[in-house]
């Protein structure tokens, strides 16, 4: 088995980066998901609300980022240095706030006017815990961005060539890997083997992860990733395929054990 794409989102909903190499950090890959658009009430905004984040490109810079969208002019914005810190959630149902940094009035503005709706920009300084301490198996402590729960997501290719088989059967189109908004990509394994690798620990190339969980998907799967057009695949047909007890699963969450640089290619090996 090997590596074979690289991904992060420093937007929690953004559009991705594609990468030949990341750092990976405890609470994650280098870059990801620090940022978050918030509603008035400090809940996240994510494409489950509105695909117009679809447009929203931002990539990371030393000290801050670069936001760019169709129609709207590019515009760079630092990392919030001091001021009061706001509490923040990744979803509504969650009772657990983080503090995070505001980014200011003119990237509130800049996101304001793509999507349609007053929001604000928060900026995840210190990476920080979203959920209180034995609520899940796998307890990532507080190392998380403002990733859904895990620091880092994989998906298997054989797994998504099985999928889009189920699809064609049904007479649907395939879905590319970009509907599942992994971290990390793998090839050479057979389609779902990730199943078993939960409680494991993977080795991918240097870097040691502790196999978490399987992923629960949600209706961002529907979303196409380049033009936000939704509709009603992969759910339906995982529905039927990989409901394994209420929860329709497609991917395999991952709690890094250790720092370091990680790269295409990497060879992967799963603990016995």
């Amino acid at each position: 088995m090997r590596l074979t794409s690289i991904h992060t989102y420093p937007i929690k909903g953004c559009h991705r980066l594609d990468h030949d190499g990341a750092f990976v950090h405890q609470w994650g890959l280098a870059g990801d998901r620090r940022w978050m658009v918030v509603d008035a009430d400090g809940v996240g905004v994510t494409q489950r609300e509105t695909t117009r984040l679809v447009d929203l490109r931002a990539s990371v810079r030393p000290g801050g980022l670069s936001l760019r969208a169709d129609g709207q002019p590019d515009l760079d914005v630092p990392e919030p240095a001091g001021g009061e810190p706001v509490a923040v959630r990744t979803f509504r149902s969650r009772t657990f706030p983080v503090p995070a940094l505001p980014a200011g009035q003119a990237a509130d503005d800049w996101l304001g006017a793509l999507l349609g709706r007053p929001v604000r920009l928060v900026w995840l300084a210190q990476p920080t815990r979203h959920l209180a301490a034995g609520t899940r198996e796998h307890d990532t402590g507080d190392q998380v961005s403002f990733a859904d729960a895990y620091p880092v997501l994989l998906a298997n290719a054989a797994s998504l060539d099985a999928l889009n088989d189920w699809l064609a059967e049904a007479g649907e189109e395939p879905v590319p890997m970009t509907r599942f908004r992994p971290n990390l990509v793998v090839d050479g394994a057979p389609a779902w083997a990730e199943d078993d690798w939960v409680g494991r620990r993977l080795r991918i190339g240097d870097r040691m992860f502790q196999a978490a969980g399987p992923c629960d998907r949600c209706v961002v799967t529907t979303t196409d990733q380049e033009t936000g057009v939704r509709t009603k695949e992969p759910l339906r047909t995982l529905g039927r395929h990989r409901n394994i007890k209420q929860k329709l699963l497609f991917g395999l969450n991952l709690v890094p054990l250790d720092s370091g640089p990680l790269a295409v290619d990497a060879p992967i090996v799963v603990a016995p």
